[in-house]
């Protein structure tokens, strides 16, 4: 190690270049009297003497005042860097204790360069996705990230898959990777927004070829997913075919995630079920409707399975039917719906 990276080094742990100066002199020497210190440093025996005292302190000289004249030891930097990692490692239980673990504010943008990048960004995303998830992801890829998936759907997430370059027609082994899954040949960009918030898109050939000069946009930033998220339903999965759809939960069950509370009911309605469901959530357009809505889900509206019935491509909504009438129930961000959902409790009809 040169000699400005050893004294950064010793910068970072608090010391004065004077004081590095007159250190660094004591280690060339081993041992030395404060007069041939004082020489070889360029600074005063007093100095020398006041700064012994400090350093000896700090477990990186030690000073021998018995002997006649008096010299400093370097100390072995063996025993140095040792002693620094106790003060380290006793340090750290103090900074957790007063450390606030706080969720930045994040209104992160980032441009990624490497295909490897891009997968690993997606691979990390699935990992901490609660509730919701939609990928759009080459087929030659589905295994870098499958481990995932297979995680997200034991754990509830709701996985839209549409994989891409592939003939919906082979057997492309989707079983248990999502909760609904399409096929398309076409290439298309890998996309990903996960639990709303979460995005990421990258060009085709970014991911296609590793030495494209293509970039990736990675962003953490609520009020854009939406803008994917319309994408991914209006652009890619109209044109992707239908070749997987996960069994229908059991219930009753809580959704925080209304496109899984649509997806749930639309599939067990096609069963044949009769199912009831809990709205809470608030009225869009009266002031002094119920913050609940409770009764029997009569019809749905959707595209999320085929054959779809939405008017739009991110519709979906839930058609509740109580005593006082029928409603149509929304989620996040529903404006044309009677309801907007917080959350729903489906469950079976008694």
């Amino acid at each position: 190690m040169d000699d400005p990276t050893l004294s950064r080094l010793l910068r970072e742990f608090g010391l004065s270049d004077k004081e590095i100066d007159t250190y660094l002199t004591i280690l060339d020497h081993g041992e030395a009297k404060a007069s041939v210190i004082a020489d070889d440093a360029g600074v005063s025996k007093r100095y020398v003497y006041s700064v012994s005292e400090d350093l000896e302190e700090r477990g990186f000289v030690s000073v021998n005042d018995h002997a006649v004249p008096t010299t400093i030891r370097a100390v072995p930097p063996e025993e140095v860097v040792d002693s620094l990692s106790q003060h380290v490692e006793r340090m750290g239980p103090a900074l957790e204790a007063r450390y606030s673990r706080t969720t930045p504010e994040s209104d992160e943008f980032e441009v990624i360069k490497a295909r490897v990048t891009v997968l690993k960004r997606v691979s990390a995303l699935i990992r901490e996705a609660d509730e919701e998830v939609a990928l759009s992801l080459p087929h030659d890829h589905l295994s870098e990230v499958a481990d995932e998936l297979r995680d997200a759907v034991e754990r509830g997430v709701l996985v839209l898959l549409v994989v891409t370059g592939a003939d919906p027609g082979d057997d492309l082994a989707l079983d248990g990777l999502a909760t609904v899954a399409r096929a398309w040949e076409e290439p298309t960009p890998t996309l990903i927004t996960v639990d709303r918030t979460h995005s990421l898109v990258a060009p085709p050939q970014m991911i296609a070829r590793s030495n494209s000069g293509e970039r990736a946009i990675a962003f953490t930033q609520p009020q854009l997913a939406p803008v994917i998220i319309g994408s991914f339903f209006g652009n890619y999965w109209p044109m992707a075919e239908e070749v997987y759809v996960a069994d229908p939960h059991h219930l009753p069950e809580t959704y925080d995630d209304f496109r899984q509370a649509v997806l749930q009911a639309t599939l067990h309605l096609r069963a044949g079920t009769d199912l009831v469901a809990t709205v809470q959530g608030r009225p869009l357009n009266a002031d002094d409707g119920p913050d609940e809505l409770e009764g029997r889900v009569v019809a749905v509206r959707q595209g999320l399975v085929e054959p779809a019935n939405n008017s739009f491509p991110v519709e979906a909504a839930l058609v509740v039917e109580t005593g006082a009438g029928r409603y149509s129930v929304g989620g996040d961000g529903a404006f044309v719906e009677d309801y907007e959902a917080d959350a729903v409790v489906l469950g079976l009809a008694e």
